[in-house]
């Protein structure tokens, strides 16, 4: 991957992730959520050799997925503590290098551009691969799942309704039409290969115009539903794209690299028992599911242990 690079390194949070945290955030202080066995997560030597300490980075998905991690293991008979909203991946990776956190949900190609910024592999296992030869020798990474968080181009209903295009369509179906769509994004998304540069070069696209907002935020989003652009950057499990019915168009030349959910392990501190849970979870979890997961915690104010328990359980991983 060659890093997503407009997006921050620190950690995987866009405009409309910032807004969902701050709900996210109280939330979690008001509810029977995680946050009840959540200590100082800044504070170091948490561990005590038995308890695996279960980390997430201060954005809505991150703790989401930290709770599913968390009881996922817990289903197992592994004492779990959580170190919920620590911060940036800087503080996180340091954590996991002494010990301090046990378990951490990842992206892959975000890890990857800390690690590696000139890196570019061309399959998730080369992803991973190129991962575990930058890590620290402490730690590791486990199975990836399917379920990716990335850069994409999304259709407005009306758009991929007239045109006939699907979830199931590929950004190559626009060739015969993007003549007539204009293009919303960041401003680096015109200028990036990972972005206009490579839907031309990659995809043969070119679009009649691009209109510069944010980074799939909520200046994205707006003009996307209100038709100001028939096309834009948004992220792939946004919830906005459940709440407005909007297509996703498939990637199958993976221009946008690969961000698919990965654990990021200190190696002593999990038994086998929780490797194997955890491989359980990155089995179960798709993209589509992650999406409803988002939704049910962003839109429906669900509390994210109330859902990560009760994706679970459909998982049969209970």
């Amino acid at each position: 991957m060659t890093s997503n690079a407009h997006r921050s390194r620190s950690f995987r949070m866009h405009p409309a992730t910032a807004v969902a945290l701050a709900a996210t955030t109280v939330l979690l202080a008001g509810c029977s959520s995680s946050s009840e066995d959540k200590s100082d997560p800044l504070k170091e030597g948490a561990s005590d050799g038995k308890t695996v300490v279960v980390g997430s980075n201060n954005f809505a998905e991150s703790i989401l997925i930290a709770d599913i991690y968390g009881e996922a293991l817990k289903a197992k008979g592994i004492k779990v503590t959580y170190k919920a909203n620590i911060g940036s991946r800087e503080t996180t990776y340091g954590l996991l290098k002494n010990g301090s956190v046990t378990v951490l949900p990842e992206y892959n190609g975000a890890l990857l551009a800390y690690l590696d910024p000139k890196a570019a592999p061309k399959t998730v296992e080369a992803t991973t691969a190129a991962i575990e030869a930058e890590l620290d020798s402490k730690l590791t990474l486990l199975e990836p799942a399917s379920a990716q968080d990335k850069d994409s181009v999304t259709l407005n209903k009306a758009t991929a309704d007239k045109y006939k295009l699907t979830s199931e369509s590929s950004i190559a179906d626009l060739k015969d039409v993007a003549k007539d769509l204009t293009l919303g994004g960041s401003p680096e998304f015109q200028t990036r290969q990972q972005g206009l540069v490579g839907l031309k070069s990659v995809y043969g696209l070119e679009f009649k115009s691009f209109k510069a907002l944010d980074a799939g935020g909520p200046l994205t989003q707006a003009a996307l539903k209100k038709n100001t652009v028939q096309a834009a950057d948004v992220f792939t499990t946004d919830p906005t794209i459940q709440k407005e019915k909007f297509v996703v168009l498939q990637d199958p030349e993976n221009l946008f690299g690969f961000e698919n959910v990965q654990p990021l392990v200190y190696k002593s501190g999990l038994p086998q028992k929780g490797v194997d849970a955890l491989n359980a979870v990155s089995a179960k979890l798709d993209t589509k599911a992650l999406l409803d997961l988002d939704s049910q915690v962003q839109l429906d104010n669900k509390d994210p242990l109330d859902v990560a328990k009760a994706w679970l359980k459909s998982a049969g991983l209970d």
